[in-house]
């Protein structure tokens, strides 16, 4: 099965080619027939699925070749990493078309985007807030948008913008075709759905839970030894591209400070940055030129990076939502991954609430070598009776640091004892090299290196 079966143009397929897409994912697969019939779709679906795609095709396949004055086509979404990120991609997918694009958010040059707007465009890739600033200034018309897309609903919900979009849905014709795709339906996004959708296809990839590709650990550590067991566990564990979430701007910027000044190549991505620098540092770990990425949970919704091999919680989520989001950032693409989490005693009755998500005990670890001083982890959260392990394969739950490392392809154990010398590698999709690992008993790590790469 491959994309030449939804009867795209030419010029449309061309630039699938040169995304490198060969064969649709299940989400694509499923919503494109009925979104280029035009029919109103309900995508509940996890970030990673390929939305992305699902969305631009079908506004490429309706505006190919059809340049008028109006802006045809929106598409909203509640960051500006994510809308950048949208907006590379369609420039990619749609090179061919003659569609033009334009990405509209704030912390950049309104006036630059004032230029651009005035002079036509026929896709806006925007954020809520600084589109609204651009349709108060009384140039921007939206009254001929013929497809409109609201991508990560739920975020939306959760950053407080659904006054924001509706305002917005206000100014759209009653006539058009929506797309509407978020993770979680809450109640305040199942009210939007039925007023904004008309008779929609509903199309469901999996469920509310993380991939099951992604392997759950978690480390109870009191709060004045989280830190150090942080630097710890980086150091014993086999890694390709970490993402760490922290709850505030002010411990991700300390932390990542904290990390570099201990010889990684880390970068902090919180919203006290400015746009260029927020931009910056995302692109320095997309590219692979940091491998550690400290960040609020601005970073867990939407953001594709495919080489990201363990997810860290330093500090656990406020919501299950959350968790889920921010554990979406790896197991992508059916490649394996590893989600840790450091938790404190207050942690307790979220750590159990996650668990009801994932469907399973998370198994509990105690990182070998690590001085807990007179704190016992294995007594700190214990595992709820006839609860199976969220693992794959049988292991000790107590014994130390008895999770396996994240590779994509390979699940082979390796034995301690091999460790320092035997350890195998394997090429990630950015050709980034991890190390399969299952045994955290060692000491040191020989294959993380922190060489510089600018």
């Amino acid at each position: 099965m491959d994309f030449e079966q939804f009867h795209l143009e030419a010029d449309i397929l061309k630039g699938v080619n040169n995304k490198g897409f060969k064969h649709p994912t299940p989400i694509q697969e499923q919503s494109l027939p009925e979104s280029l019939m035009g029919r109103d779709i309900l995508g509940l679906a996890q970030t990673g699925t390929g939305k992305t795609a699902a969305f631009l095709l079908p506004i490429f396949q309706k505006l190919y070749r059809r340049r008028g004055k109006h802006v045809r086509s929106l598409v909203l979404l509640p960051t500006r990493e994510l809308a950048e990120q949208v907006y590379q991609d369609a420039l990619m997918l749609g090179k061919y078309t003659g569609v033009r694009s334009a990405v509209v958010y704030g912390g950049v040059s309104k006036g630059t985007q004032t230029r651009i707007l005035k002079r036509g465009v026929d896709l806006i890739i925007a954020c809520p807030g600084r589109l609204l600033d651009h349709l108060s200034d009384g140039y921007l018309d939206l009254s001929n948008v013929e497809l409109f897309v609201l991508d990560e609903a739920d975020t939306m919900c959760d950053m407080g913008f659904l006054p924001d979009v509706r305002r917005i849905i206000r100014r759209l014709p009653v006539s058009r075709q929506t797309l509407f795709f978020s993770a979680t339906m809450p109640k305040e996004i199942r009210e939007l759905v039925l007023d904004i959708l008309d008779d929609p296809v509903t199309v469901q990839i999996g469920d509310a839970a993380p991939a099951p590709t992604v392997s759950h650990a978690l480390y109870p550590v009191p709060s004045k030894l989280k830190k150090q067991l942080l630097f710890h566990l980086i150091r014993q564990t086999a890694t390709g591209q970490i993402l760490i979430f922290a709850r505030t701007k002010y411990r991700v910027r300390n932390l990542a400070g904290d990390l570099q000044r201990e010889g990684h190549n880390a970068v902090a991505l919180q919203g006290n940055m400015s746009q260029s620098q927020r931009q910056r540092s995302m692109e320095g770990f997309r590219k692979g030129k940091h491998d550690i990425l400290v960040a609020t949970d601005i970073a867990a919704h939407g953001l594709d990076v495919s080489g990201v091999t363990h997810v860290i919680n330093f500090d656990m989520p406020d919501t299950v939502d959350a968790y889920t989001h921010r554990i979406g950032r790896t197991g992508r693409a059916l490649r394996d991954g590893e989600a840790f989490t450091l938790a404190c005693h207050e942690d307790l009755a979220m750590v159990r609430s996650v668990e009801k998500i994932v469907k399973s005990g998370i198994e509990r670890c105690r990182l070998a070598d690590f001085d807990y001083g007179d704190f016992l982890p294995e007594n700190a959260f214990p595992l709820q009776p006839g609860k199976p392990k969220s693992q794959k394969r049988s292991r000790s739950r107590w014994k130390a640091g008895s999770h396996r490392a994240a590779s994509n392809n390979t699940q082979s154990p390796i034995k301690a004892e091999n460790r320092q010398g035997k350890s195998g590698t394997q090429t990630t999709g950015r050709n980034r090299t991890s190390t399969t690992s299952k045994n955290k008993s060692y000491s040191g790590n020989p294959h993380r290196t922190h060489p510089s790469r600018g």
